[in-house]
């Protein structure tokens, strides 16, 4: 079976983010980039498919991100060019769109993804992309078994854990606790610079990346204020009281 993974190039997790002086955005300068580790788990998960197709919409630098999941063990890889500018974010509704297209070209068994990406949180991809096709789907996987024409996902929920059975073919995104990606060895890394690389553009699709979302202001995220230290119990009740937590 083919899978299609999508990865996105993100700020690394490791990184502290940092706000432009004039607030308009985040400042990307000479900041290490990395692959979105929800994808990383993706790729990891699709190790086990006779293909992996790996795609990557945004700007030129993606291609480091596609050659990491090429060195981790995808077979070949695809690059959408939609932006020039690192700052630009393509939205949810305009990757689904492009990713629809690849579907249609790739026609994969089952498309996995990560749940969300780092940088913008906004956990919508996968599900539109599965409106879009037409496709069962499932989110937030922790554990996948595939039975032939059918998929079954463990699905971390907030009361807990839930398994549904969907119809292949299917979108699944993957939560953390799905597996623990591999550290792409060296030889890999070398090999993967000889793997195909397809470069694309959004036009190619006829797809419009035009945001619809305007970011007003971007801000650090407020302080914490300093704890302070209590004597007994009955004086933390009574400043949790003062403060309104119970």
């Amino acid at each position: 079976m083919k899978v299609l993974v999508p990865v996105k190039r993100v700020i690394d997790y490791n990184v502290k983010v940092r706000v432009k002086a004039d607030g308009s955005d985040v400042d990307l300068a000479n900041v290490k980039m990395s692959m979105n580790p929800f994808d990383e788990i993706a790729v990891e998960e699709a190790g086990k498919a006779e293909e992996i197709v790996v795609v990557s919409i945004g700007v030129k630098q993606s291609q480091e991100t596609l050659r990491t999941a090429l060195a981790m063990g995808a077979d070949r890889a695809i690059l959408v060019e939609a932006a020039d500018d690192v700052h630009t974010d393509i939205e949810p509704l305009a990757v689904a769109k492009i990713l629809a297209k690849v579907v249609e070209e790739e026609q994969p068994g089952l498309v996995l993804a990560g749940k969300q990406a780092i940088d913008n949180d906004m956990n919508a991809t996968g599900q539109m992309l599965s409106a879009l096709l037409g496709w069962s789907q499932g989110t937030f996987a922790s554990e996948i078994d595939i039975e032939g024409d059918t998929a079954k996902v463990t699905r971390e929920v907030d009361g807990g854990l839930q398994t549904i059975s969907v119809k292949m073919p299917a979108i699944v995104t993957v939560d953390l606790r799905l597996n623990e990606p591999r550290y792409a060895s060296l030889p890999n890394i070398m090999k993967a610079k000889k793997k195909p690389l397809n470069e694309k553009t959004a036009a190619d699709y006829g797809v419009d990346v035009s945001p619809r979302l305007e970011i007003v202001k971007t801000e650090e995220p407020a302080e914490r204020s300093a704890g302070i230290i209590v004597g007994s119990v009955d004086e933390l009740v009574a400043k949790l009281k003062e403060a309104g937590a119970v």
